[in-house]
């Protein structure tokens, strides 16, 4: 449970018909994608994966089409999210994914009725870890999203002893404070993923080696550009690459949000269809507006690339 994962972790959008209907045919060509730029795994069914807005048995049609492609590549490691606010479809999802042969789970604080404290959280999460004893066990710690912003040293503190299975945090908040801290407790018991890309050269700074992203799927390389930059003692570089991903992160909030994400995956020739509502998309009057800017920003000298060669599903 203390295995520590390095490198970029993709976040996938969930590619939908232009009905809205799962496109699960797209998943394979998606993971030999993913494997080409040397992602090293998939959250699936996250935020980016539209997992609130799927229902239970597509969750599960999900997952199943990821651990198609992944079964025999061990060095990729595939993770859903489970939900957070329905405990017994959680544990449900988690026994799933332990049948499918996934790697690990992940789950999130109840943002409907929300924990009132600490304590009620470590305990929500044992009882959806206890579902999958043998499986690791990630809490996903989004604030933005959920409106649970605990300190994430104190879940540590409640969930060690408590929850064998606990293997570390999805943490996508901007307390760098809380974060090294959860890095250092217990001499790095815990694998402590960062979730903010735009945030990753100081997250790097202070010891993160893992990270899970949204970002990943189409700009790889910007990242592992970095990363490399960073580990150089190229500091001047590093913030140049990480400048640019603040510029290409920009034009989410420039052009509606979440859903410019999968306008990116259509640019770089994988075409993931549409958001589900609430989520709003652009307009095709707005898809050329965006591609100029990805024009001004360089998007293609750094953008992940398609090859349907290597990564086949194993």
């Amino acid at each position: 449970m203390n295995k520590h994962l390095t490198g970029l972790i993709a976040a996938p959008f969930t590619p939908m018909h232009p009905d809205g209907s799962l496109n699960l045919s797209l998943i394979p060509r998606y993971y030999a994608m993913l494997r080409a730029n040397d992602v090293r795994g998939a959250f699936i069914c996250g935020s980016t994966g539209e997992g609130v807005s799927l229902t239970i048995r597509e969750k599960m049609a999900v997952a199943e089409a990821w651990a198609a492609c992944s079964k025999n590549d061990p060095a990729f490691t595939v993770m859903p999210l489970l939900g957070g606010t329905c405990l017994a479809d959680a544990r449900e999802l988690a026994l799933h994914a332990r049948d499918c042969g996934l790697d690990a789970v992940s789950f999130t604080a109840p943002f409907y009725f929300k924990p009132a404290n600490v304590s009620v959280l470590a305990e929500i999460c044992r009882q959806v870890a206890a579902a999958v004893p043998n499986m690791p066990f990630y809490y996903y710690h989004i604030p933005v999203l959920t409106g649970v912003g605990f300190p994430m040293i104190e879940l540590l503190e409640k969930a060690d002893g408590l929850i064998p299975n606990f293997a570390g945090i999805k943490y996508t908040h901007e307390d760098f404070m809380d974060f090294l801290s959860c890095l250092h407790y217990k001499d790095g018991k815990y694998d402590m993923l960062w979730g903010r890309d735009e945030n990753m050269l100081p997250a790097l700074s202070l010891g993160a080696r893992g990270a899970v992203g949204s970002t990943f799927n189409y700009a790889a390389p910007l990242y592992y550009e970095l990363i490399s930059a960073f580990e150089a003692g190229d500091l001047e570089r590093a913030r140049a690459l990480q400048q640019q991903s603040v510029d290409m992160i920009r034009l989410l909030g420039k052009y509606g949000g979440i859903a410019t994400g999968k306008a990116y995956m259509r640019l770089i020739g994988l075409d993931c269809g549409e958001f589900r509502l609430p989520v709003k998309n652009m307009s095709a009057a707005e898809y050329a507006f965006f591609k100029t800017d990805t024009e001004t920003i360089q998007f293609t000298r750094f953008c992940s690339k398609l090859n349907d060669t290597v990564g086949q599903c194993q």
